[in-house]
């Protein structure tokens, strides 16, 4: 275990003059050079996202956890009461979500669509497989919740799932963090053009290997990590 955990925490963690649960190293990045600023369509959504967020439930979510922290029933400080409060928010017919992992934001998303929405998550490794899922087979049987086994960082796979995505009103990228898939996302969502003009949610945006990425974007965007993850949460309106 030590050598796992020497081999993904940088030797200098350790060293950092803070305590908590998780602690991870990130920077401080100036905002006056910024390649963009938020437009008034993100400023309006996150205020309304965030007086959605204050009266929302995570309970019934929280309660299919085996074990704590119950992530979900934390606001501010994770984001799923945020990503619910968007779905209140915005309303949209289509979600689509990159990462399933246990479940957590996709049933948070689920749970506050609209009559007729649907989330479609996107995963490499199916639901059942994972050993922390809060996930049953009920959940996929009402009809709003989808999942795709399928790498949306390739080429072909992304072509091949290229409608899905332009019908798409919100999209939660979720997915490794490694520096390289957010990008090649990113890289292949700019050579298509998205009609619906999705907001598009990036999750830890203040991890080392996120803060290049999330500093590159050129279109409106705002960091709203003091109202969903302590790591990071980024909203881009994708303005085709």
């Amino acid at each position: 275990m030590r050598k796992i955990k020497r081999r993904i925490s940088p030797p200098h963690v350790e060293k950092l003059p803070v305590e908590g649960r998780h602690v991870l190293p990130s920077a401080l990045v100036s905002a006056d050079d910024e390649l963009s600023q938020p437009s008034d369509r993100l400023l309006d959504l996150t205020l309304a996202a965030v007086q959605n967020a204050r009266t929302i439930s995570m309970e019934p979510i929280s309660k299919r956890m085996k074990m704590g922290p119950y992530f979900p029933d934390v606001w501010p400080g994770e984001h799923y009461k945020f990503l619910a409060g968007l779905v209140q928010a915005m309303r949209p017919k289509t979600v689509v979500e990159i990462g399933t992992s246990s479940g957590l934001s996709a049933l948070g998303l689920a749970s506050y669509l609209p009559q007729g929405g649907r989330v479609v998550t996107f995963d490499i490794i199916p639901w059942q497989e994972f050993g922390d899922t809060v996930l049953t087979e009920a959940d996929f049987q009402k009809g709003n919740l989808q999942q795709v086994i399928a790498d949306i960082s390739i080429p072909e796979v992304f072509s091949s799932n290229q409608k899905l995505l332009q019908e798409a009103d919100l999209i939660f990228c979720d997915g490794p963090k490694d520096g390289k898939f957010e990008q090649i996302f990113l890289d292949l969502m700019y050579q298509i053009k998205l009609p619906k003009n999705p907001i598009v949610v990036f999750d830890d945006i203040r991890l080392m290997n996120m803060l290049r990425i999330w500093r590159n974007i050129k279109l409106p965007k705002l960091d709203v990590t003091s109202f969903g993850h302590w790591s990071g949460t980024g909203l881009v309106d994708w303005q085709s």
